[in-house]
């Protein structure tokens, strides 16, 4: 029995510290230099009432600048802080960092600030590669999760922050960064994450993803999703506790409909809320 028992202790172990090497390589994608300047630079400020916009941009880590809106109360704080992440719709004149522009100016008299970025899809010059299996989007991706973390750094930075309250909230494109980020970045307690996809799992079970693996060729399709299974956002949902994410999906779709939103849910970690509204993806 004994032997036995010492057998399943050194199994477990070995799968602890297998899983734990996988983590840390899986993880090891979203590094950067938090010690790096933030090199904040303010283009403009704006006043609404009691409330200061400040058009700011800081370095990516990645390279370049991300642009932002940094919405601040009037007071001392300590505040809560929120980052806000878009849906980067082509067709929507909100498609970047003025999306949520007023709900955060709304929330500020409650003692919240804000950070508002622009993705890299959505700043200037930007030219997006649209070809199938796009390393280049890839890439955008990886830079937008790794921005974000800039921004808590940016956040965290501040005095008047309460650093134990900072939330994400991100719609579409975004929320799929959001679902990333509860698994990779810990200092986020609260999670909003609306109308986006959460596991390459559950879609590519859907006839949408079928059908474009037969567009451009099965094998060069599971190839591509084999080399970056790592960024699966169900890989990350999972864990996101302690955090608590609130999903919120749109009845009105065809891909994101209430039944795949339910899948999601279903894989994402407890505490967790999960809304269906009657309305369409925007």
């Amino acid at each position: 029995m004994r032997t036995l028992l010492a057998a399943i202790l050194l199994t477990f172990t070995l799968l602890t510290f297998h899983l734990l090497a996988q983590n840390a390589d899986v993880l090891r994608h979203f590094d950067y230099d938090q010690k790096a300047p933030l090199d904040i630079r303010e283009a403009g400020v704006e006043h609404r009432g009691d409330i200061t916009v400040h058009d700011i941009s800081y370095a990516s880590p990645k390279g370049g600048r991300a642009p932002a809106y940094l919405v601040v109360p009037s007071g001392k704080g300590p505040f809560a802080a929120i980052i806000w992440g878009h849906w980067y719709w082509s067709n929507s004149a909100l498609r970047n960092r003025k999306e949520f522009l007023d709900e955060a100016v709304a929330l500020a008299p409650a003692g919240v600030v804000s950070l508002l970025t622009d993705g890299p899809i959505a700043r200037p010059g930007h030219v997006e590669d649209q070809s199938p299996l796009s390393e280049g989007q890839i890439n955008d991706l990886v830079q937008q999760i790794v921005d974000m973390r800039r921004g808590a750094d940016l956040l965290e930075a501040r005095p008047d922050i309460d650093p134990l309250r900072l939330a994400y909230v991100g719609h579409s494109y975004d929320a799929t960064v959001g679902g990333i980020l509860s698994g990779v970045d810990k200092r986020f307690k609260a999670f909003v994450l609306m109308a986006g996809t959460l596991s390459d799992e559950i879609d590519m079970k859907s006839k949408e993803f079928q059908d474009y693996r037969q567009k451009v060729g099965p094998e060069k399709f599971d190839a591509f999703q084999a080399k970056y299974a790592w960024l699966d956002p169900g890989k990350f949902v999972g864990h996101a506790a302690p955090a608590v994410v609130f999903l919120q999906y749109g009845s009105q779709e065809t891909f994101l409909n209430p039944e795949r939103a339910r899948a999601y849910a279903a894989i994402v970690s407890e505490p967790k809320r999960f809304q269906v509204y009657d309305a369409p993806h925007a």
